[in-house]
């Protein structure tokens, strides 16, 4: 006599192999997520230095608030949040703070001054966070 369908040994070797490729899958595919969505706080803080350089050629001095530089504080997506932590006659600190599903990043907050000097709060490098 011949059976027809699945034996239970196959479905769960089926199972097992979908288990095991979804956990392989899903971290692969959250780091791929924050790394796209740093791109939102590097543009960000790109947006406002330029903001603050145009704010120096009008008034010599740099702006100590982001509502100085008509900026949003939130990125588009809601994904950073920036600030002016530094801000002086001669130079300026600007900073992108995570937020939401953002603050998963092991960079943490990025931040740029007005020599063009880019950090990192979080664990990774500067190097990594930057690329």
């Amino acid at each position: 006599m011949k059976s027809r369908g699945f034996s239970l040994v196959e479905l769960l070797i089926v199972v097992t192999v979908l288990g095991i490729m979804g956990a392989i899958a899903i971290p692969s595919y959250s780091n791929y997520v924050i790394r796209s969505n740093r791109s939102e706080g590097k543009a960000l803080l790109m947006d406002a230095a330029a903001r603050q350089e145009r704010f120096f050629a009008q008034n010599n001095v740099y702006a100590s608030s982001v509502s100085d530089l008509r900026l949003d504080t939130q990125s588009s997506n809601k994904l950073y949040t920036l600030s002016i932590p530094t801000a002086s006659t001669t130079d300026y600190k600007l900073q992108a703070t995570p937020q939401n599903a953002q603050v998963r990043d092991k960079c943490g907050s990025l931040t740029v001054t007005a020599a063009g000097v880019r950090d990192v709060t979080g664990t990774a490098s500067k190097e990594e966070c930057w690329k």
